[in-house]
């Protein structure tokens, strides 16, 4: 992770004492909310490392359930997260354990919404910067600095060619893309980030000319 200003160490504006506690953990959970696209009913957040010990006294569990609500750092709310998470119906709990080797500021979020689920570890750097380390249990990594395209895919020769023609010939430039399957010719998410925000026409130009496309998610910058 490269920081390019003083402003991303000290870290955003924000609702919380720790940019990295607080505004990181915010940001995690609502690129959790944003992937899993509808109303979470149930949320179990494993915390490991630093996260797990200082959570409650640095408001970290307040940020990841309001993340998860769809809240931003700049939310006013964030810090009765746990009473509108009631409000809500949504079923919650946090729990401690070790995830493997990453940053000490990590968790997994493991969230079921009515339609669907999605199970995301990442990690708080500092300056309110994240990083997703795993997604559905692939190695997927991606920041959420950048518009990002989340695919749902069968692994096929000619997809990330699809991809780009269709990102290219709309004037979008690709700032990353990498695919991340379980085997050659099954089930693979691929991560494509942009510098420019996708518009709801792409999407649907996506899902009619590329057949081996099952779904799309897009995390937005927050």
């Amino acid at each position: 992770m490269k920081y390019t200003s003083a402003f991303e160490i000290i870290g955003p504006v924000m609702v919380g004492p720790s940019s990295s506690h607080t505004a990181g953990a915010v940001r995690i959970g609502n690129i959790a909310r944003q992937i899993l696209a509808e109303q979470p009913t149930q949320v179990v957040f494993q915390l490991m490392g630093s996260f797990a010990e200082t959570y409650k006294g640095h408001g970290t569990d307040l940020a990841l359930l309001a993340g998860i609500l769809g809240m931003t750092t700049a939310s006013d709310d964030v810090p009765r997260a746990d009473q509108l998470a009631s409000e809500q119906g949504v079923d919650y709990v946090f729990t401690k354990g070790s995830l493997g080797v990453f940053h000490p500021n990590t968790v997994l979020i493991q969230a079921k919404g009515p339609t669907r689920s999605v199970k995301l570890i990442a990690s708080s750097l500092g300056g309110g910067k994240v990083e997703v380390q795993e997604l559905d249990n692939l190695p997927v990594k991606f920041t959420g600095d950048k518009p990002t395209l989340i695919l749902y895919h069968t692994d096929q020769k000619g997809f990330l060619a699809k991809v780009s023609h269709i990102l290219d010939s709309n004037g979008y430039n690709i700032a990353r893309l990498a695919l991340e399957r379980w085997k050659k010719g099954g089930p693979a998410i691929t991560v494509c980030e942009v510098d420019e925000t996708l518009r709801d026409e792409i999407l649907e130009t996506m899902k009619k000319s590329i057949p081996l496309l099952r779904d799309i998610r897009v995390v937005h910058t927050n």
